[in-house]
């Protein structure tokens, strides 16, 4: 009969096994070959076992092993040495750290949604990190029609340009954004090194352009700070709410937030927000929450984009494609061009 210890063990081997085999190939090379590690040594696997059991994912650890100093070009041997070598410093690490995914590519699917809200608009992020995707003003776009290459973006250019896939009339326009605010268990600050580290860590090797993308964001954001607050999103929400500027359509997004938490608070959340005198724009898969409207069956290979609830488009979770399913003013949906009373 096993330990719970060589249980936790096995677990974390099967649960790398998994990941080299089903998640990292295609993705990056070097985490396949260091979930191969995992799998094979069960020494490594018992250091990774002695964590939390929500503080082992794969992307996680790796990032933390990188941050303090595993290289991208270390094979797996080299990779598991520096585990053994370091292991208390990657046990500390982890325990402050937790996967916090700031894709400002996800911007290149929100616009759309945010086309179809009369401004001036006070943005806020549920789950934001460092608020990368606070600055959908801020950045360039470069939608791939079939018609030919649609692009938007700000009066001079942009650091950051995000090119999508693009079907459908699909409203494409910046939104006037006054105020940006954001509320994390864990906020960024984009001018820290320490924190602008952590987030480039958090890219996975392989990953072409998005460690550039990210770091010319953090630059955006560095420069014009949005208001990031710390604690619970549903704590947090109505006190921004408050402050945001008199005038100003209030907009919250919650791109990536909804799967991290439990279905019960989950659903609390969304009814929080349908309450508040906000618009709500999300990313999400369908079946996530219950009260999802419009041609939720449409969406059969991606994520549902949804203003107040209802579906405007599939597409990609990082805003690598949209599938716009409605008109250009999103009538299909029963969504136009209103401020939510």
């Amino acid at each position: 009969m096993s330990t719970p210890e060589q249980a936790a063990t096995d677990e974390v081997r099967e649960r790398y096994a998994r990941f080299a085999r089903d998640e990292a190939p295609g993705r990056s090379e070097v985490y396949r070959r260091w979930a191969t590690g995992v799998a094979a040594d069960a020494e490594v696997a018992g250091i990774i076992a002695a964590l939390p059991s929500q503080r082992r994912q794969p992307p996680l650890v790796f990032a933390v092993t990188r941050l303090l100093g595993a290289g991208e070009g270390d094979d797996t041997a080299e990779w598991t040495a520096f585990v053994r070598a370091h292991r208390q410093e990657i046990i500390r690490e982890i325990d402050r750290r937790s996967l916090q995914t700031n894709e400002p590519q996800r911007c290149a699917a929100l616009l759309p949604a945010l086309a179809l809200v009369d401004g001036p608009i006070a943005l806020v992020e549920l789950g934001a990190a460092a608020g990368l995707c606070l600055y959908p003003d801020r950045y360039a776009y470069r939608y791939r029609a079939v018609d030919g290459v649609r692009s938007v973006g700000p009066v001079g250019g942009s650091g950051v340009v995000l090119s999508a896939d693009l079907s459908g009339p699909a409203p494409l326009a910046l939104p006037q954004i006054v105020w940006r605010a954001g509320v994390d268990l864990s906020p960024l600050d984009p001018a820290d090194p320490e924190d602008r580290a952590w987030l480039q860590a958090l890219v996975w090797p392989g990953e072409t352009g998005r460690a550039e993308r990210i770091r010319s964001a953090l630059d955006i954001a560095a420069a014009d700070p949005p208001s990031l607050v710390s604690g619970d999103a549903a704590a947090r929400l109505p006190e921004l709410v408050e402050r945001a500027p008199a005038g100003a359509t209030v907009v919250v997004t919650t791109p990536g937030l909804l799967p991290f938490l439990p279905w019960r608070q989950r659903n609390a959340l969304v009814e929080m927000i349908q309450a508040l005198p906000v618009r709500w724009v999300t990313l999400d898969r369908p079946g996530l929450y219950e009260g999802l409207r419009g041609p939720v069956e449409e969406v059969t290979d991606g994520f549902a984009l949804a203003l107040d609830g209802e579906v405007l488009a599939d597409a990609d979770p990082l805003g690598a494609r949209v599938r716009w399913l409605g008109e250009a003013d999103g009538s299909m949906s029963g969504v136009g061009r209103t401020v939510k009373p």
